[in-house]
């Protein structure tokens, strides 16, 4: 729980920090467990792009999670390396992408050179085209058991420890069809933690459509195209979607899940992707 004693030394994306709990019985001094944030500058082939404010660990993921999802780069294999270098205000995350990557020729003119604040994946976007890029349809219109998503969501919190040190951060998570939690990437930016673990099945050489993804947050336009152009066939997120990311997921071929509960979900598009284990209501496509 967080405020209570931390573990020593604390997870990885988090530090130690005191402070003055009041309490109705009076004042004492702790040490708590917060979780990392700090500027990440992106760098193509020498040009910035964005900087995104990110808890500091698995960069390596984030790199390639991110440079896709952002159509930087239209395949893994167009990241050719990508170099985390520590800076005094900071951290740079230098990238070298391929000649005929989108990311090679960067204009500095036309990038997203703002500060992507808490994770925000439209912050420096100069046109409105560049936020509401078509979604390709997703391929694999694979179905799921509910049973598989109560199982993934049942078994998702053991695999948070920094939210669990610190209860700040958000996950983005891989569950099998079977409803088994595979990878789980935690971020105080619910898009870098998305983006972080699409990097880390690429990584892995996983595919991503024979699963579930699910996020420990509202499910935003940004989220809803995030999973869309990783292939996902169903986004399962613990809170509410937006009125635009429903509409984007219906015209994906995208199963939107919100409120995603152990008790029961809602799901906003694409239903007849979930079958049966007593759960009905689904509202139609």
């Amino acid at each position: 729980m967080p405020g209570s004693t931390p573990p020593s030394p604390p997870p990885a994306g988090t530090a130690l920090r005191t402070l003055q709990r009041w309490r109705s019985t009076g004042q004492e001094q702790q040490v708590d467990v917060i979780a990392e944030e700090v500027p990440v500058v992106m760098r193509y082939n020498g040009a910035a792009f964005a900087v995104m404010m990110a808890t500091p660990c698995d960069l390596e993921d984030f790199a390639l999670g991110f440079s896709l999802s952002e159509g930087l780069i239209e395949r893994p294999d167009q990241l050719l390396s990508a170099e985390v270098q520590p800076q005094l205000e900071g951290i740079e995350l230098k990238m070298t992408v391929s000649a005929n990557a989108p990311g090679a020729g960067l204009d500095p003119d036309n990038g997203r050179l703002l500060p992507g604040r808490g994770g925000c994946g439209l912050c420096g976007a100069r046109q409105l085209e560049d936020v509401l890029r078509p979604l390709p349809p997703v391929k694999d219109r694979r179905t799921y058991q509910t049973a598989a998503l109560q199982r993934a969501l049942a078994g998702l919190a053991p695999h948070q420890p920094m939210n669990a040190a610190s209860g700040s951060t958000h996950a983005a998570a891989w569950a099998d069809a079977s409803g088994r939690i595979g990878w789980v990437r935690e971020d105080v930016g619910r898009h870098n933690a998305l983006d972080k673990l699409i990097g880390a099945l690429h990584h892995n050489e996983h595919s991503i459509d024979g699963g579930l993804l699910l996020v420990s947050s509202r499910a935003s336009y940004e989220m809803v195209s995030k999973a869309a152009r990783a292939g996902a066939s169903v986004l399962a997120a613990v809170s509410a979607p937006t009125a635009l990311a429903i509409d984007l997921a219906r015209s994906a071929g995208l199963c939107l899940v919100g409120f995603a509960r152990e008790g029961g979900f809602n799901v906003y598009t694409h239903p007849e992707r979930l079958q049966g284990d007593g759960l009905h209501g689904h509202p139609p496509a």
